[in-house]
């Protein structure tokens, strides 16, 4: 199918976004106190009692800016690695862990940790390296589970292989990066991986029956309504079990500023995002959990768009739509 650039794009069902009938069978209209697959309502449901991610540091780098794929790195990521909220890489990963916990404690007494290794490629180091930073967080009091994100590039067989080993015994998820389906993108904002890259790496991971939470961004240079609604029905159709949609946040001293300058980038607008995620959960299976609907950014880095720091008013606008236009989470999904 042609994709919104006007290229054949293999990835973009013959279908296109679907202008189908509404499903009525697929899914109730609310899920908990949502119109969608909430993360919170999956831990509660499933964790019964209240769960928080501790993000953590570390120091990680990526083989996208180091020189083993390529350099510079993703034109908007950070130079934290997309980790800005993550503990300090100075201090050691328990402390990182206990200085959330000890905050977190004093609300939630009963509870649980999902430790998030967060800040660049958390692949990117041998099994046994690897090992020993997994292992500490695992031994931690409270700890129920990890999410790992990485590149789909980073994902060789001796790290499949103890990934899956970790599945069998906690709870697991390894949240990857695509951003979006389009390789004319991807090649623009320097990705260094195509689309078929990552879907290899999700079909190794399944093999193990590893969990896969796939991150995407709306507002990315030159991709259009349409183009950003392709990658979503592409996910939906994954076999992914869970989905991070971030807003493009353009942040100081990231190459992307030069392609903003360059006028390759227009901010969109709170209502025409609100819209847009509308429109992309009405495209997801009912039981992809959705993780994020947004993104956040240091106030003292971001460029724009500055609206994105009002983060709750967004995600109320979000609800309002979904109840304004009385829809939900798989309204227009069919499985292809």
């Amino acid at each position: 199918m042609i994709d919104g650039a006007g290229q054949i794009n293999p990835y973009i069902l013959e279908k296109g976004v679907p202008h189908v009938q509404p499903s009525t069978d697929l899914l109730s209209t609310a899920v908990g106190d949502k119109r969608f697959h909430t993360w919170n309502y999956e831990m509660r449901e499933h964790m019964d009692t209240k769960v928080f991610k501790v993000m953590l540091d570390a120091g990680f780098t990526c083989p996208n800016r180091d020189g083993s794929i390529a350099k510079g790195g993703c034109t908007f990521c950070s130079a934290r690695g997309s980790g800005d909220f993550a503990g300090s890489r100075r201090d050691d990963l328990v402390t990182q862990f206990n200085n959330v916990r000890d905050r977190q404690h004093l609300k939630w007494p009963n509870a649980k940790y999902i430790g998030y290794f967060q800040a660049y490629t958390n692949t990117y180091a041998p099994v046994g390296e690897l090992r020993e930073y997994y292992e500490v967080i695992l031994q931690q009091p409270g700890v129920v589970g990890l999410s790992i994100a990485t590149r789909p590039d980073c994902l060789p067989d001796d790290v499949v292989e103890y990934l899956a080993e970790l599945n069998q015994r906690t709870y697991l998820w390894v949240e990857m990066g695509l951003q979006t389906i389009h390789d004319s993108t991807s090649e623009l904002i320097n990705r260094a991986h195509d689309t078929q890259c990552y879907i290899e790496a999700v079909q190794k991971l399944r093999r193990h029956g590893i969990r896969v939470c796939t991150h995407i961004i709306h507002g990315l240079p030159q991709e259009t309504h349409e183009m950003m609604l392709e990658t979503v029905s592409a996910v939906a159709n994954m076999d992914v079990q869970g989905i991070k949609i971030h807003l493009l946040h353009l942040m100081r001293k990231t190459p992307m500023v030069k392609q903003y300058e360059a006028g390759l980038l227009r901010f969109l607008e709170q209502d025409e995002y609100v819209k847009l995620i509308a429109d992309s959960l009405e495209l997801l299976p009912p039981e992809m959990i959705v993780h994020r609907l947004t993104g956040d950014a240091p106030r003292d880095l971001l460029i724009g768009p500055l609206w994105s720091l009002k983060k709750w008013e967004v995600l109320n606008a979000i609800d309002d739509e979904l109840i304004a236009r009385d829809t939900w989470q798989g309204k227009y999904w069919r499985k292809s």
